[in-house]
């Protein structure tokens, strides 16, 4: 879809309606991921793919079909092991599309998204695909604003909240809903579409607590790099696959990379002549959460070190010293937990009490701004 823009926005600025084609699920071996888009726009000009070539001459056909009927479509193609190449699909997969008209009254809010998209600003476009909902409605999520409806103000509500967190880390998926945003019910199938990198996780200090929390962050979405100045820890083979491993000392590596909001910041070295200095360069600059690890004594040491080296109280109100929700953790995978569980709160306001400790609404909504 990042690719395809620049023609949808020009197609879109001179008002000639396009059919755009949506991957929203695939099965198996599928060619491309969800997110995969192809557009037929003015004078069947075609942008973009869905398949590497196996179904686009039918999606070709189904999008000029779409424009003029004005109705938005879900199809499907799959694969026979009878008769592969009738069906479309010759990897093995199957893949289901949204294909759906685009025009200045359908999509008002479409230059604004197409804006935030090639600016780099977080935005999430939700995409009803099936159910008593109007197919191919669409809903323009960004973290403070909204824009557009899907045709139910519970539905609103409900999408609204569950893609302000898939942007979070930069998913997208189908989710399912009642007619009115019921999350126990799934007559109304919603496409999220984020436009966001995953954020960063960045662990400092290559022992067996980093590798655990490594794997955790990469579960929960996080693209997570482990850096340590010790080339003899900091080995790829220590850590999982998905992990950049970096040796290098870790307030330079620091220093020279970027952070924002969303980036998670463990120094789990607990040793001053790195701790100290990363936490200085580290509490200065954006993220959404700073943890160290350390015992109550190495804390209190950590602290007077860093007031030393002249942080004001607003900077260092910002570490999560010891690290972690009290759970009673021993083990790496325990702590990992324990860290994650601490994320996850800060994140979206819990208060790390148990459920059965608190009263009202399990998630709060969202309300519209």
């Amino acid at each position: 879809m990042r690719d395809i823009l620049p023609a949808l926005g020009r197609w879109y600025t001179a008002g000639a309606p396009f059919g755009l084609a949506t991957v929203v699920t695939v099965s198996r071996s599928a060619p491309r991921d969800p997110g995969a888009a192809m557009a037929v726009g003015p004078g069947d000009e075609v942008v973009g793919s869905v398949s590497g070539g196996c179904v686009e001459g039918a999606v070709f056909e189904l999008a000029k079909e779409v424009v003029e009927s004005g109705e938005a479509r879900l199809e499907t193609f799959g694969y026979s092991d009878e008769d592969a190449f009738a069906v479309g699909l010759t990897c093995g997969g199957e893949i289901t599309l949204l294909i759906r008209p685009v025009t200045a009254a359908t999509d008002p809010g479409f230059t604004e998204v197409a804006e935030s998209v090639e600016a780099g600003r977080p935005v999430t476009v939700a995409t009803v695909t099936d159910g008593p909902a109007p197919i191919g409605a669409t809903l323009a999520v960004w973290p403070d604003k909204v824009s557009g409806t899907l045709g139910a103000e519970g539905l609103d509500v409900a999408v609204t909240a569950d893609a302000r967190g898939e942007l979070a880390l930069g998913a997208t998926g189908l989710r399912h809903y009642g007619p009115r945003g019921e999350r126990r019910e799934d007559a109304v199938t919603v496409f999220l579409h984020s436009f966001a990198p995953p954020p960063r996780m960045l662990v400092f200090g290559a022992i067996d607590y980093a590798a655990a929390v490594a794997r955790i962050g990469t579960f929960l979405g996080y693209r997570v790099t482990v850096c340590d100045a010790r080339p003899v820890f900091a080995t790829p083979k220590r850590f999982p696959g998905a992990v950049e491993v970096v040796v290098e000392w870790p307030h330079r590596y620091l220093r020279n990379t970027y952070t924002d909001e969303r980036t998670v910041i463990c120094v789990l070295t607990h040793d001053p002549k790195f701790d100290v200095p990363l936490l200085e360069e580290a509490l200065r600059r954006p993220a959404a959460y700073i943890g160290a690890m350390g015992s109550r004594r190495t804390h209190d040491d950590r602290m007077k070190r860093l007031v030393e080296a002249g942080l004001t109280e607003a900077e260092l109100a910002r570490l999560r010293s010891p690290v972690g929700l009290d759970l009673g953790a021993r083990t790496p995978e325990e702590v990992a937990v324990s860290v994650a569980a601490e994320i996850v709160s800060l994140r979206w306001g819990g208060t790390g009490s148990p459920l059965t400790a608190t009263g009202g609404a399990i998630h709060p909504s969202t309300q519209r701004p």
